[in-house]
């Protein structure tokens, strides 16, 4: 079955030179390594000549080198095992097809052009196992002696060993081609293909033609890259649980079946992943491969996700694995909304939640509203209560939204001065001016602040902090200063349009203790204070107290409300204030302006000056009252006697009849 066609061989090209190797045919090999083993080529005994049936040049053969042979086959003759020794080298990086070189061996016959082109079909090898075991891998050679049938195969189709050299050894050796023909470009052969075929071998070769569209598809010479991808043999096998052999998979080309093009421009990343998976872990993706409207795209462009969110969110589909960190916390809870993982996104929220402070309270606060998290805005505004001086001294503040801004404005429970807020206040409507684009100056910044100018309680301030701050910022109209300053040193007071409800440092729900059971009238006011000492089991904050009016007509009450610790005497707050009674027994608010917090089993003192008329007083007083609050709180008072300069005040009758309280 010779011919004379033009003489041919195969040149290597590898990582450390290039060397010639001459290189006979499959045909003529398999024919004479039949004879020489004076036995058939499978176990089922077909014939080991072409004419008998046995495989020609033409097909292109897969090697099996874990197939064993009849008992009969099993010795292989010296020659045999000569003419197999050489081949590739181990680590090949390309091969060049090169039809000037000469065969090995004289005696080998020359194949036609016709056995040189590829089938179809693919036919293992089989070698005896226990001389592959006692010998080192082996190295088959393969040659096409006619230049002008060099083609390499299909997609789909196992390499000829006519028309390339592969290293085997005692298991598989798959070769993927990564071209639809020969030497014209198409959607190359993945990995993921490769894969998918049953393999037993540790290295997959996948074979590419570099080619371009348009190119001659029979030229003088090819190039064909050999390209080693590393894969663990029957790596199923070293995987005990789904959990370990799915973790295995992520972020890995095995099996693949699309790609994501994850980030912008550098930061950029191409990952691998498997539909079914993705499918399995989220709604979003099931819809995106499965629904009528499934993308049949194999890479899916992503630019607004991080690669390093996409990946922690990729690992947990695949593993459970939560890994997520201080820089990526925030863009992996979007990636996990975007993408409905609603465990991810708890991970993530809890992940906030343990690290929240008040240096970061403001900034997760912003994030939290954007996410629509509820619950981690809560706890972000309860740390803004508690820490409030420190939040607004955080980086983050003057970087707010101004929603985020009004929110907080809003809120009754800011432990801060009202001085000290609208410094904020107004610094963050200096970094507002400068977002967007106008100059610093006090027009400016009263016309970004708009409304919430209006939600800054200046009334709460003393004179002398109002004067010092807001009264020189030059943010105020005349009207509102001349207003302001008024109502701080006249009385009656002149209505003002900023509210003047007290803040105080906690959330939840205003609480009242009511220590009397009946009113009764006319209690007199000589110039002294009404006072009453109270302990409390819990950790309070008093806002102010409910007094009683006037027993005849509407009357106005001057009043001035202190809190003192009753065994070192200091002042704990004060304020002066005025109240207008509608004649009723019913009681009246007079609040401080700070919230006052007040400690468990400590002796605290309450007094209260009016300058008035007479009027109603309680009786029938209860030494000790429990108030049940939310969340299932409970806070017992416990009221005593003050001796010393008091009106008359007890725990039997007199003034004082409502502590106002926040847990």
């Amino acid at each position: 079955m010779s011919s004379s066609s033009p003489s041919s061989s195969l040149s290597l090209s590898g990582g450390g030179g290039a060397s010639s190797l001459p290189i006979e045919t499959t045909a003529s090999r398999l024919d004479r390594s039949a004879q020489r083993l004076n036995a058939p080529l499978s176990s089922s005994n077909p014939p080991t000549t072409e004419s008998e049936g046995g495989p020609r040049a033409s097909e292109s053969v897969g090697i099996n080198m874990s197939s064993p042979l009849h008992p009969d086959e099993r010795d292989l003759k010296g020659g045999a095992e000569e003419e197999l020794t050489e081949g590739l080298n181990e680590d090949v990086n390309g091969l060049e097809v090169d039809s000037t070189l000469e065969p090995e061996v004289d005696d080998v016959p020359a194949a036609t052009p016709a056995n040189l082109l590829p089938s179809t079909r693919s036919r293992p090898i089989p070698l005896p196992p226990q001389q592959i075991r006692s010998q080192p891998p082996r190295r088959w050679r393969a040659n096409s002696n006619d230049s002008s049938h060099h083609h390499l195969p299909t997609n789909g189709q196992a390499l000829d060993l006519d028309d390339a050299t592969v290293e085997v050894s005692d298991m598989i050796l798959n070769v993927s081609l990564n071209r639809p023909n020969p030497i014209t470009s198409s959607p190359a052969v993945n990995q993921s293909q490769a894969s998918n075929s049953k393999y037993t071998s540790s290295s997959t070769v996948a074979v590419s033609t570099g080619g371009q569209s348009g190119v001659d598809p029979d030229p003088p010479s090819s190039v064909v890259n050999l390209q080693l991808t590393s894969i663990a043999h029957n790596w199923q096998a070293t995987k005990m649980t789904i959990k370990d052999r799915l973790s295995f998979m992520f972020n890995n080309e095995v099996l693949a079946d699309i790609h994501f093009i994850v980030g912008k421009d550098a930061a950029q990343q191409r990952i691998p992943a498997h539909r079914f998976v993705l499918s399995v872990g989220s709604a979003v993706f099931d819809a995106m491969f499965n629904s009528k409207l499934a993308t049949k795209d194999v890479e899916i462009t992503l630019p607004d996700v991080e690669p390093a969110s996409f990946l922690a969110l990729l690992r947990f589909i695949y593993s459970d694995e939560v890994q997520i960190g201080p820089e990526t916390v925030m863009t992996t809870l979007y990636t996990a909304k975007k993408y409905a993982v609603p465990a991810l996104e708890k991970h993530c929220v809890d992940f906030l939640k343990h690290n929240l402070s008040a240096d970061n309270a403001f900034m997760l606060l912003t994030q939290a509203r954007l996410f629509d998290e509820p619950q981690l805005a809560t706890m972000c505004l309860e740390t803004i209560d508690k820490c409030t001086p420190e939040a607004l001294n955080a980086e983050g503040f003057i970087d707010i939204d101004v929603d985020t801004l009004s929110s907080v404005l809003d809120r009754d429970s800011l432990r801060v001065k009202e001085a000290r807020l609208f410094t904020a206040v107004l610094k963050w409507s200096e970094a507002e001016c400068l977002r967007q684009g106008l100059s610093v100056n006090p027009s400016n910044q009263r016309t970004v602040l708009g409304p919430l100018l209006q939600k800054v309680r200046f009334p709460l301030m003393t004179v002398e902090e109002f004067a010092q701050g807001p009264g020189q910022s030059g943010i105020l109209t005349d009207h509102e200063s001349v207003t302001l300053f008024l109502y701080f040193t006249v009385n009656p007071k002149p209505p003002v349009k900023f509210l003047d409800v007290p803040r105080c440092s906690m959330s939840g729900k205003e609480q009242t203790v009511c220590r009397f059971q009946q009113i009764e009238c006319r209690w007199g006011y000589s110039g002294s204070s009404d006072k009453i000492r109270f302990i409390v089991d819990r950790r309070i904050f008093v806002v102010g107290f409910g007094l009683y009016g006037s027993i005849h007509n509407p009357t106005e009450y001057q009043t001035t409300i202190q809190i003192f610790h009753t065994g070192s005497g200091r002042l704990l707050g004060s304020n002066e204030s005025s109240f207008l009674s509608d004649g009723t027994n019913s009681t009246f608010r007079v609040m401080f302006k700070e919230p006052i917090e007040i400690l468990p089993n400590t002796n605290y003192t309450a007094n209260a000056m009016l300058k008035g008329i007479d009027s109603h007083y309680g009786t029938k007083g209860m030494r000790k009252v429990c108030v049940d609050c939310p969340l299932g709180l409970r806070v017992t008072f416990q009221f005593s006697y003050s001796a010393g300069n008091n009106n008359g005040t007890s725990v039997e009758d007199g003034q004082i009849p409502e502590i106002i309280f926040y847990t």
